[in-house]
């Protein structure tokens, strides 16, 4: 009696994301953050193409996600910072799944350093990578979106677009770039019922944040694990966050379940950041 009272409470409380069906393009998916996201669409039930510089690790992405769900998403080997190949990625999104719902950016770090470290080739690099490619796979897959009549896109960002985080200058830069575009066009892209937002990680344990701790224990001549403890304590949650709790954020802000949020950016920090 107890077990079928808590099963109906738990489906009384838990939402329904109305993704069953829905097709999704999930870029820099083959691990971390974007491949978390992906293996939680592929949960609610979605159609999801992920994308990546490196085949191999999508077919490793691949896999993992149809173990855990039973669901064999698609993949395509896209540079994100190549036009031809993101205008690929939504063509071949378009014809596997017939059109596209959701759209989620999402890139890897550039260098970490400072001002005086960076050239113009580093500065151009890190334009590309994290704020150019967003704008160009919003263009090639609006039309797809407005002719279905609605859409939702998600920008991953980071908690720097709140609070710049010492040593990345040139994420802080174009990351607030990504802040800047998604406003904008929720003004622009409301009456074609798209809605568009931002989330930001704060410290999230991937591959990303354990090269960066590894960084700073360098650059300060401590260890790792007194990094992590220092961070830890500007956290008001007392730890980093997982993959999959930042993920149920973002599927849920490119899911119909999202009605009326668009135009924002959200931090999944665990409180760490203390701007408003």
């Amino acid at each position: 009696m107890q077990n079928d009272t808590g099963s109906n409470l738990l489906a009384l409380f838990s939402m329904n994301l109305g993704l069953e069906g829905k097709s999704v393009i999930v870029c820099a998916s083959s691990a971390g953050l974007g491949k978390a996201t992906a293996l939680e669409f592929a949960r609610e039930g979605a159609r999801v193409m992920l994308c990546s510089r490196r085949e191999a690790e999508l077919r490793r992405a691949v896999a993992d996600i149809k173990t855990a769900t039973g669901y064999e998403p698609r993949y395509t080997v896209a540079d994100m910072t190549k036009d031809a190949d993101i205008i690929r990625l939504v063509e071949a999104t378009v014809h596997a799944f017939g059109g596209v719902f959701a759209l989620v950016n999402n890139s890897g770090g550039p260098p970490a350093g400072t001002f005086d470290q960076f050239d113009d080739k580093a500065w151009q690099g890190a334009f590309e990578l994290n704020l150019l490619s967003y704008i160009r796979s919003i263009r090639a897959v609006l039309p797809h979106l407005r002719q279905a009549g609605e859409g939702r896109i998600v920008n991953f960002t980071s908690s720097s677009v709140k609070g710049p985080i010492e040593n990345l200058i040139l994420s802080n830069t174009f990351r607030t770039g990504v802040m800047g575009l998604t406003k904008t066009l929720a003004g622009e892209l409301g009456r074609d019922r798209i809605l568009i937002n931002v989330i930001g990680p704060g410290r999230i344990s991937t591959d990303r944040l354990e090269q960066l701790d590894q960084m700073r224990a360098q650059r300060t001549g401590t260890t790792v694990e007194a990094v992590r403890a220092a961070a830890c304590k500007a956290i008001p949650l007392g730890r980093y966050g997982t993959p999959e709790e930042f993920s149920k954020l973002a599927v849920f802000l490119a899911s119909p379940a999202n009605s009326y949020l668009t135009g924002q950016t959200i931090l999944v920090d665990g409180g760490m950041t203390k701007a408003y």
